[in-house]
């Protein structure tokens, strides 16, 4: 089973992660089935593209687009799939909607960890635009910038995920605007809850 130019995937767990576990009890965080926040990232492959080949094999686990699991109500408020549904919990999924495979990111996409905001004069957590590359590429291997590296990004270019525990931003190369000098006092920020999410128990 193949599709000429898109995978079939389907969710890890479920389409949802609004669970947090505290204890031994599962929290519900969250319920609304529109809420991108929650809806699951992660996913197998099931099947690559017959038309081409990406590097991504069947099996592989990848990062996707929190529009290809999400569920919302028509106007008549009718829940429904996304457009992306293919049948019973496997979806289609085009080539640039994968972010990260195998935890190496995919085409031009790389992560980056927010840090702390050293200004207590403002009132934000995190330092805007700020952050450790993660997960970098080739592209940004070709100019020098690997993992480690303090950067500077663009401003609202940056789409939130968790991978392995970790809160971090995905974004393209592009986005990387400047490299900046580490002042060793820099703090990943990385909250509690990023560590104790688990799988949903509805809308699955």
């Amino acid at each position: 089973m193949k599709n000429l130019y898109s995978f079939i995937i389907k969710p890890l767990f479920s389409r949802y992660d609004n669970v947090k576990q505290v204890d031994e009890n599962e929290l519900i965080i969250n319920t609304s089935i529109e809420d991108h926040k929650f809806v699951s990232k992660k996913a197998v492959v099931v099947s690559t593209p017959a038309a081409y080949d990406t590097g991504i094999k069947k099996d592989d686990i990848v990062y996707v687009h929190h529009n290809i699991f999400r569920r919302y109500y028509d106007m008549r408020g009718i829940e429904k799939n996304s457009s992306t549904f293919f049948k019973d919990d496997l979806y289609f999924c085009s080539p640039d909607q994968i972010y990260m495979y195998n935890l190496k990111p995919h085409l031009n996409y790389c992560f980056v960890k927010p840090i702390l905001n050293k200004n207590r004069l403002e009132n934000r957590k995190e330092q805007p635009n700020f952050g450790i590359l993660k997960y970098g590429n080739s592209s940004l291997d070709a100019v020098g910038v690997r993992p480690g590296a303090l950067v500077v990004f663009t401003p609202f270019s940056e789409f939130e995920f968790i991978i392995e525990g970790e809160r971090l931003y995905c974004m393209k190369s592009n986005d990387i605007a400047v490299t900046h000098e580490h002042e060793g006092n820099e703090k990943e920020n990385n909250p509690s809850w990023t560590e104790s999410s688990g799988r949903v128990n509805q809308s699955s």
